[in-house]
């Protein structure tokens, strides 16, 4: 069994049964220090695995990447285990230019849990970090039932929620519906940090024509993640909150809602969306 999963022994209790004892599997959740240059940046609560995918999308969220060229190096570093040990749960990125440098130095506290990424900045205005891209441009259009598809092209897709029953997933498509990358994990922003770090990683980034589908709810931090990673379309399973509806329509991303194989609701980016 990998780091993401493990074993556990539970009571269920059923009205119409007798209690038993059985194992169950759960899905793992880790603290991951990021660090930039040895300096503390962030505390997050994941599910390990694709480490170097998360951290190197966490920081083009943040606005400290915008190029591959620009992350130099990604290495675990040894920290709360005994000699020769290594948990691997501290990353240290190197990364390359001004830009980088003067975000950096942004005052950050150093936790953010695995439901709630924006709840560890510092204020609020850091979070509207201008991106590199804009999403306007991008002309990309889908029909509508392969929008409605999404979800379950998803679901069908993930291995470690088949096992657990307990992690979000990211997925991005192409705009003819094929599947580029998927991860999963404890928290939903965590996912599409993972999959923004394989764009960047692969030198995909801008991810100009492509469609992102999330499990759970679009929250503002999910849509500002797409949008600083050039995403033009993002999906949700559940409902947007007002201030993602708000970012959407002003940087020109389209927000959909509610996706679900009968259909879905479109907050913003209509245009975006042609009958299929």
């Amino acid at each position: 069994m990998s780091r993401a999963s493990t074993r556990t022994r539970l009571t269920a209790v059923r009205l119409a049964e007798p209690d038993r004892r059985r194992e169950d599997v759960l899905a793992v959740e880790e603290p991951l220090e990021i660090r930039v240059g040895g300096r503390r940046f962030s505390v997050t609560m994941r599910t390990p695995g694709e480490d170097f995918d998360l951290v190197a999308g966490f920081l083009v969220s943040e606005g400290v990447l915008t190029a591959t060229d620009q992350l130099a190096a990604l290495r675990y570093c040894a920290s709360g285990a005994g000699p020769g040990e290594n948990t691997y749960n501290v990353v240290d990125a190197t990364v390359r230019g001004g830009r980088a440098a003067v975000l950096l130095e942004r005052e950050r506290s150093v936790y953010t849990s695995s439901s709630c990424g924006v709840c560890g900045l510092a204020s609020l205005d850091a979070v509207t970090t201008e991106s590199a891209w804009t999403v306007d441009e991008d002309r990309v259009t889908a029909p509508s039932d392969l929008i409605a598809s999404l979800p379950d092209r998803l679901r069908g897709a993930q291995a470690l929620f088949e096992r657990t029953g307990g992690v979000h997933a990211a997925g991005l498509f192409e705009s003819d519906g094929s599947l580029l990358c998927l991860r999963e994990d404890v928290g939903r922003h965590n996912a599409v940090d993972k999959v923004v770090g394989w764009g960047l990683r692969e030198g995909r980034l801008p991810l100009r024509g492509t469609l992102l589908q999330v499990s759970g709810r679009a929250s503002f931090e999910l849509v500002q993640k797409a949008v600083m990673a050039g995403i033009p379309l993002l999906a949700a399973v559940g409902a947007p909150s007002s201030l993602a509806v708000d970012l959407a329509r002003r940087a020109g991303l389209t927000l959909i809602g509610f996706s679900r194989g009968s259909g879905f609701n479109v907050y913003s980016g209509e245009e975006r969306v042609r009958e299929g």
